[in-house]
């Protein structure tokens, strides 16, 4: 019914970008407007009316736009314009005329002043920015398209534009023991919480190879945070527990699914006759990093994973967006009857209907992972 989803999606995010770029365009405009508007209002007005400000306006608003260079162009330019001016009307008490070109000289400084500290900020971010688009890619590297024989796809949607790195992860890899895959969520923000994703997705790389159970993987995670944990002193500075669902597609065999959740969001399994059923499990159980709060065993669900179907894993940033109601979104009620071509099709379209649900306004990280079991198998 929505096939192609995803590409509506890219071509919304071209649009917005072309928009945001004629935007710029025409701001880079605007002091040259203000300039010769200065010109036409003082030649067009009585000499007792001042063009002042469009000249002074001009240089402030080249300083973020321009580079230093423009700026000082757009300032010559501006005291240039308001010499001109002067002399055009060459009335012989000068006094308005300095106290005008005084007024300009003094703004303009300001606005070299301004583009300096502009340029430095911006090279600051822009260096901010390579450094945690490197660590993403680091510790969230994006998944062949191809796994198993299977298709993957993976999303880091971050809820800040500016912001490439969280305590949401994911992982996918073959092992001997079939294709495993987790998807997880740090409890809180910040540096601490990307460190406790490091080390829960560098546990499960090593555990998925070596543990024969998904159980056993579950318990090296279990142990990797508490270890860490009584490394730090206290929860407070270490976020000691993460929500995560694991998955396996075991070797020999296609379409079964093994699933162990840890609290998180259950997965969806969507059919390519547009059926879709929740994955809850049977024993909910709590987080990964929360055994001394309490203790049980590990129960992994096992259920069928039919030829042409998708597998999709979310963090709980998809399940706690809201509307501007406060209406939570409901993924499950959103994606049923829906056809999709593939995984990549089915996160993209999930990512824009999100954003769409939300206005823009996302609260939290999405980590999305999509399986899709080939037809004709």
């Amino acid at each position: 019914m929505l096939r192609g989803g995803g590409n509506r999606a890219g071509e919304r995010e071209e649009r917005r970008a072309r928009t945001s770029s004629r935007g710029r365009r025409l701001a880079r405009w605007l002091p040259a407007v203000l300039i010769a508007g200065g010109v036409a209002f003082d030649v067009g007005t009585p000499p007792q009316y001042t063009a002042a400000p469009f000249f002074s306006a001009a240089p402030l608003v080249a300083a973020p736009l321009y580079s230093l260079a423009g700026t000082a162009v757009t300032v010559a330019v501006a005291l240039v314009g308001e010499f001109l001016i002067a002399m055009y009307h060459s009335t012989q008490d000068n006094t308005q005329s300095v106290t005008e070109a005084l007024t300009v000289l003094v703004v303009a400084f300001l606005a070299l002043a301004i583009n300096r500290v502009v340029r430095r900020s911006d090279a600051r971010l822009a260096s901010v920015r390579d450094v945690a688009e490197a660590a993403q890619r680091a510790l969230l590297p994006t998944p062949p398209d191809r796994i198993g024989g299977f298709a993957v796809a993976a999303r880091y949607v971050a809820a800040q534009a500016d912001a490439r790195i969280g305590g949401d992860l994911y992982a996918v890899q073959e092992t001997p023991h079939g294709v495993r895959l987790i998807v997880g969520d740090v409890r809180g923000k910040g540096l601490e919480a990307v460190e406790a994703a490091v080390i829960v997705i560098g546990a499960f790389r090593e555990a998925a190879e070596q543990e024969a159970t998904l159980e056993a993987v579950a318990g090296r995670l279990e142990r990797a945070l508490q270890r860490e944990g009584g490394r730090r002193a206290g929860l407070d500075q270490f976020e000691g527990f993460t929500t995560a669902v694991l998955v396996e597609i075991p070797s020999g065999t296609r379409s079964v699914l093994r699933l162990l959740n840890r609290g998180h969001p259950a997965p969806l399994l969507l059919s390519p006759d547009g059926g879709l059923c929740e994955l809850p499990p049977a024993s909910p159980a709590l987080p990964l990093g929360m055994s001394d709060v309490a203790g049980w065993p590990d129960r992994v669900d096992e259920t069928f994973f039919p030829a042409g179907s998708l597998l999709l894993l979310f963090t709980d940033g998809v399940t706690e967006a809201r509307d501007r109601t406060g209406c939570f979104y409901d993924a499950p009620d959103r994606l049923r009857g829906r056809h999709f071509p593939g995984p990549d099709a089915l996160l993209d379209t999930l990512a824009a209907d999100v954003a769409r649900h939300t206005g823009g306004a996302q609260a939290d990280d999405m980590a999305l992972l999509a399986v899709q079991r080939p037809l004709g198998e």
